[in-house]
C-alpha cells in the first residue's frame, strides 16, 4: 500500500531493549516537510533501567538525560501539538511500548496513532527497504541511533522506495 501525501515518521532511543523495564530516553520526529524535532527525555522517577551496551550504541549518557532532558509531560505535549492521524515507525513493537510508557508517565493520551512503516509499503518496496535504507544512510552521512536522524532516515528511505524509477 502506498500513500500520496508524505507521512510523519517517529523514532525512539531507549534505556535498553528490555520490553518490561526499558523506557524512552529520546524521541525524534520527521514531519512530512522533512522538518525535524527531537527531545531528550528526563527519566521519570520510577524509571530505573539502564543498559551500558545501549548507551554505547546511542551515545547518550544517563546523566545527560537529567541535565538536558525534558520532563515527560513536556515531551508528550510537544508530540501532541505536532502530530495527528497516523505516524509511522520501523520497530512498532518497541516504539509503541516506549510511546505508551512516555504518555502513561505523563498522564496524557496520545493525539495520534503509531503505525508500522510496513503499512505504507507494497511487496516490491518491502523487498527494497533494507538496501534502500543502507543507501540513504550512506548518502546522508548521518550517525544512526539518534532519534531525529533515524526518523529522517525513515522518511528518506520511504521516499526512495516510493519512487517508481528506483530499482535496487
Amino acid at each position: 500500500m502506498t500513500t500520496e501525501a508524505s507521512p510523519a515518521f517517529i523514532d525512539f532511543e531507549a534505556s535498553s531493549l528490555d520490553l518490561i523495564a526499558s523506557y524512552p530516553i529520546e524521541v525524534g520526529v520527521c514531519m512530512p516537510d522533512r522538518t525535524l524535532h527531537s527531545w531528550l527525555i528526563e527519566p521519570h522517577v520510577l524509571w530505573r533501567d539502564w543498559s551500558e551496551s545501549a548507551e554505547q550504541i546511542h551515545g547518550i549518557a544517563r546523566a545527560t538525560l537529567f541535565s538536558e532532558g525534558c520532563a515527560v509531560t513536556e515531551v508528550a505535549h510537544h508530540l501532541n501539538q505536532l502530530l495527528s492521524g497516523y505516524v509511522y515507525c520501523d520497530a512498532w513493537t518497541f516504539d509503541s511500548f516506549w510511546l505508551y510508557r512516555l504518555f502513561r508517565a505523563a498522564g496524557v493520551k496520545p493525539g495520534f496513532q503509531l503505525e508500522s512503516i510496513s503499512a505504507l509499503l507494497d511487496a516490491r518496496q518491502v523487498a527494497q527497504w533494507q538496501s534502500a535504507r543502507r543507501q540513504v544512510i550512506s548518502d546522508l552521512g548521518l550517525p544512526v541511533h539518534r532519534a531525529a536522524n533515524d526518523a529522517l532516515i525513515l522518511h528518506k528511505t520511504w521516499e526512495y522506495v516510493s519512487a517508481s524509477d528506483h530499482v535496487l
